[in-house]
């Protein structure tokens, strides 16, 4: 990921300009929220979300159904990650703003959603396009259930920012059956993203997961990263954890709702889950 990659053509960018960064999207993230130590985790939300745990320099074979990738490669060592997909998150937003008709973009939504019952029971499965991991159901369709007749557009909203801290419940579970040992006491979420930008929806995340979410102050972790391991290949950095010290400041939040409620609440999802897979 750090190395002399050669240079682009000088008529490409007016010079020859030094390549000595390489990295796939989620990788370099991975970078620029400075995860390299085992059991460091980070999430990406934009349409759908992206979400890697490092493990170091152990190949974890999931049991899981998530994807074993390689984290980064410097100085002829590989470290690796589990990484899982949620096909739809911000992309619930928009359907809610184009489908629904509620104009605004993201902010609309957030804004009809904090106006939601109080315990209203709506479960939106936004499998518009299937399910991703861990189900990994192409043949998945979308539902709302739950709904009563008090049930209108600001309970469906919230549904939807509740449906993208379900979804990575499912990632964490299956990453904790995979990798018990990176879920110490101080094992935190760092995100970053479209739906960071909600102070609400973070605190949301943090509550339906049971897991301290620390939300990036700067949002483009993934060019960060790609800069990060630049800056490596050209001696900038001596190593990869003086590197990480450039990483941004974060906000934490810790888990408000109480554990019995939060496990509660995704046991209904995962029922709902169970109800719209094409193979149950």
């Amino acid at each position: 990921c750090a190395d002399d990659f050669g240079a682009t053509l000088p008529e490409m960018l007016g010079g020859a300009i030094a390549i000595r960064g390489v990295a796939g999207d989620q990788q370099a993230a991975l970078m620029g929220q400075g995860c390299l130590r085992p059991g460091e985790m980070k999430a990406t939300y934009g349409t759908g979300c992206f979400m890697l745990l490092n493990t170091g320099e152990t190949a974890p074979r999931s049991s899981s159904r998530l994807l074993t990738t390689v984290a980064a490669r410097l100085g002829g060592r590989a470290t690796y990650a589990l990484e899982g997909s949620i096909f739809v998150a911000g992309a619930a937003l928009q359907w809610i703003n184009e489908g629904l008709g509620v104009e605004g973009g993201g902010a609309a939504v957030e804004a009809l959603a904090q106006r939601a019952r109080s315990g209203h029971g709506v479960i939106l499965v936004p499998a518009f396009t299937g399910l991703g991991a861990p189900w990994w159901d192409p043949d998945a369709r979308g539902a709302l259930l739950g709904m009563t007749r008090d049930t209108g557009l600001a309970e469906i909203a919230d549904a939807a920012f509740e449906a993208a801290a379900f979804q990575t419940r499912d990632l964490i579970e299956a990453m904790r059956l995979d990798a018990p040992a990176a879920f110490g006491p101080d094992a935190e979420l760092r995100i970053d993203g479209g739906m960071s930008r909600s102070t609400w929806f973070c605190q949301k995340l943090s509550d339906l997961t049971r897991t301290p979410v620390g939300r990036a102050a700067y949002e483009e972790t993934t060019a960060l990263g790609a800069a990060l391991f630049a800056g490596l290949g050209c001696g900038l950095y001596p190593d990869a954890a003086t590197a990480a010290v450039a990483r941004p400041s974060t906000k934490r939040m810790t888990p408000r709702t109480p554990g019995p409620d939060a496990d509660a609440a995704y046991a209904v999802w995962l029922r709902s889950v169970s109800r719209i897979r094409s193979d149950s």
